[in-house]
């Protein structure tokens, strides 16, 4: 009873680690979808109010100005939608209630494919992870030599 009870309690903490791990490969895909018909609930929701993004472009900002560009632009109709975003090669790495997530986001229109480079930390609070730091660097080309 006893090695019962010593596997079941080594068992659990990766049974915990497993199911945060489906809540933010979950919240990612939810967000990219969002992201990609620039649904500013989507975006409130994912970025904390303390958060950096240093964006692929060099530039470096907070959620007030991520959503104040969110907002401008306003949701786009499902129709009308010309990029959509996905993720490759998701890693998660969990520290209590820290977790940083890295992948490599893919933008597929009609005419081209986008590649970047991103990773961000979140932290849960309530019971809800928000992204704190983001980073976002566009996937050079492979050279040939």
């Amino acid at each position: 009873m006893k090695s019962l009870f010593f596997c079941l309690l080594l068992a659990l903490p990766s049974a915990v680690w497993a199911d945060e791990q489906r809540v933010l490969t979950n919240m990612l895909d939810t967000f990219l979808d969002g992201a990609s018909r620039n649904d500013p609930m989507i975006h409130n929701a994912f970025w904390a109010e303390e958060l950096i993004y240093t964006s692929s472009a060099g530039t470096r900002f907070g959620k007030a100005q991520l959503m104040q560009g969110v907002n401008s632009r306003g949701e786009i109709p499902a129709a009308e939608v010309s990029m959509r975003y996905g993720r490759e090669d998701l890693q998660i790495m969990q520290y209590g209630d820290t977790a940083v997530v890295a992948f490599v986001l893919v933008g597929k229109s009609a005419t081209e494919t986008l590649r970047f480079l991103n990773s961000g930390t979140l932290v849960k609070r309530n019971g809800q992870w928000q992204v704190v730091n983001w980073q976002a660097t566009k996937l050079s080309e492979p050279s040939i030599n």
